[in-house]
């Protein structure tokens, strides 16, 4: 008779081969869940290399459109994108500008794609602002909520008719999915989705993403007043539900790593769409380490964004996204 109980092998039995393993694996996370961030910048010649993204870059329209085309091949059918415009002011006039960068880029890519992939734009002001807050400021130097939900409508509705699939208020203004949701309606477009940036924290995760965008915030101040206190769990579950309510098609969580406890409370309470953001800081830790030859880069970010997935997240946002597909592929 073995002296191993037939039971306690079971488990190890199904992890003996590559192709076992495959068969029973429980999470898998699909080119089809990946959804690549990409910038986009106004008065480039060539594509320019951002420093603490290794493998990012400001992109031209027509770099642009190559990136899409070639994530498109690979299977990742879906993009949101960042707007670098040549000029800031304090109301953001091209976040909501029909000819603004992201405008253009839309439309020159929706001609050239079409219904091929899903087209996501940012829905903020803090590329656009010289002062570098989400919204527009009063005359005390406090994010004026209300003022900015006006913005955001007129940007909504620009980003809608240059052909935005889904819109995505990542500004964390109170009220903003009700009245984007508002807006798009009045103006004629029901179809067009809200992807909404429902908890978002005051992450320290963020410094090579403002980079990639030119941002910093006049005065050394931060956005801690209306972003989320990364000490507190409960009040996500408030202001995703408060989203919901107002019409959100799909709920985001981010960052995604740090926050695994708050994407599967997320994801246990709603009915909608999951998604989580894989920052800028998530992503540049992986590539410094492996860089340094401490990890191996690629199964690292795999078994990240499987975290993520298995976590609840039906769709990831990760700077991953083109180079993982060949992974994901082999």
């Amino acid at each position: 008779m073995s002296a191993v109980n037939p039971p306690e092998r079971r488990p190890r039995r199904l992890r003996r081969t590559p192709a076992l393993r495959r068969l029973v694996a429980e999470t898998r996370v699909t080119t089809a869940d990946l959804i690549a961030p990409l910038f986009v910048a106004e008065e480039l010649s060539e594509p320019r290399p951002i420093a603490s993204l290794p493998g990012q870059f400001q992109h031209t329209i027509d770099s642009l459109v190559a990136e899409v085309g070639s994530l498109i091949d690979l299977g990742v059918t879906s993009v949101t994108l960042f707007g670098l415009p040549a000029k800031k002011d304090a109301v953001g006039s091209g976040a909501s500008d029909p000819e603004g960068i992201v405008q253009v880029a839309l439309r020159r890519l929706k001609a050239e794609f079409g219904d091929a992939f899903v087209a996501i734009p940012d829905l903020c002001l803090d590329e656009y602002t010289d002062h570098g807050h989400c919204g527009l400021l009063t005359s005390s130097g406090t994010v004026d909520n209300d003022a900015t939900l006006v913005r955001y409508q007129e940007t909504a509705v620009a980003q809608a008719t240059a052909g935005a699939d889904l819109v995505a208020p990542s500004g964390m203004m109170d009220g903003q999915v009700g009245a984007i949701r508002t807006a798009l309606d009045d103006a004629g477009f029901h179809e067009v989705g809200i992807l909404a940036y429902s908890a978002k924290y005051a992450s320290a995760l963020y410094g090579p993403f403002r980079e990639a965008v030119d941002v910093e915030i006049v005065g050394g101040g931060d956005r801690r007043s209306y972003q989320q206190d990364p000490a507190n769990r409960r009040e996500s579950l408030l202001e995703v539900a408060l989203d919901v309510e107002q019409g959100a098609d799909i709920v985001m969580v981010k960052p995604a790593m740090t926050y695994l406890d708050v994407v599967a409370d997320v994801a246990a309470m709603v009915d909608v769409p999951v998604a989580a953001y894989h920052v800028s800081g998530e992503y540049s830790m992986i590539k410094a380490a492996h860089e340094n030859g401490w990890i191996d880069g690629d199964a690292v970010a795999l078994e990240q964004l499987t975290a993520v997935k298995r976590a609840g997240a039906d769709m990831i946002l990760t700077y991953f996204a083109g180079e993982i597909a060949g992974v994901l592929d082999a």
